[in-house]
């Protein structure tokens, strides 16, 4: 079946363009020109659509209350695309819980790359997993089939890329990744952008873990390399 992805931008030439380059690479495209449709097509359906390109500088919302308002009841894909070239901008959005950005005036074929790179990320269910794929330790599981986390304080809400980085974390307990290796293990090695991307994420899912920054018992900072996952499985513990 055909991947589906949602094309939100007020300019119909643009959404045009993006839908006849995706279309030809084999995806299934709807499109809306208002933060308004965008919702009703993301929330308001049984089947959303696996991501979404969506514009930030649209006319009735702002792109970015509309993606907070999708991340709080759904895990679908976001790409915020930016007419803004500042880092600042690009941070803002993707620490509310974008997966990835596009900047204005873009190729077409780069924002299909990047379409790909994120869908990527969505594990293969064809695999059969271990009898208990769920990965536990002291006041933490989590669960990569159903994509649940759960803390001593009950479930945590993360975004798709949140859980996929955290996945990536805690699959090697104690180890040292820098943010380049989490980049290509995470983002895919097509990824384009800043490495500072991964700092947005780490602090989005310290906050969504209620793991404290200043005293982190979850993911640890390594000053000047990169982070690590702090917690040991549960059969280490003593």
């Amino acid at each position: 079946m055909a991947r589906r992805v949602l094309v939100v931008d007020d300019e119909a030439q643009i959404r045009t363009v993006l839908r006849a380059y995706l279309e030809a690479d084999g995806f299934a495209v709807s499109e809306a020109a208002t933060g308004a449709d965008a919702l009703a097509a993301v929330l308001g359906r049984s089947e959303p659509p696996d991501l979404v390109l969506l514009d930030v500088g649209l006319p009735d919302l702002n792109g970015l209350d509309v993606l907070a308002k999708i991340r709080s009841a759904s895990a679908t894909y976001v790409i915020l695309v930016t007419a803004r070239a500042e880092e600042v901008d690009k941070l803002v959005g993707l620490s509310v819980g974008a997966d990835d950005y596009v900047t204005k005036p873009f190729s077409p074929r780069e924002v299909v790359a990047r379409v790909k790179t994120v869908l990527r990320r969505v594990r293969d269910e064809a695999e059969p997993g271990p009898v208990d794929p769920v990965l536990r330790f002291e006041g933490l599981s989590v669960d990569p089939e159903r994509r649940e986390v759960t803390t001593a304080n009950g479930p945590a809400t993360l975004s798709a890329l949140d859980f996929d980085l955290l996945l990536a974390l805690a699959q090697a307990p104690g180890r040292v990744f820098s943010r380049s290796q989490l980049l290509e293990k995470v983002w895919g090695y097509d990824f384009y952008g800043d490495e500072r991307v991964v700092d947005v994420h780490i602090r989005s899912m310290r906050s969504g873990l209620g793991d404290d920054a200043t005293d982190p018992t979850i993911i640890g900072t390594v000053r000047g390399v990169g982070y690590k996952f702090l917690l040991k499985p549960a059969q280490e513990r003593r």
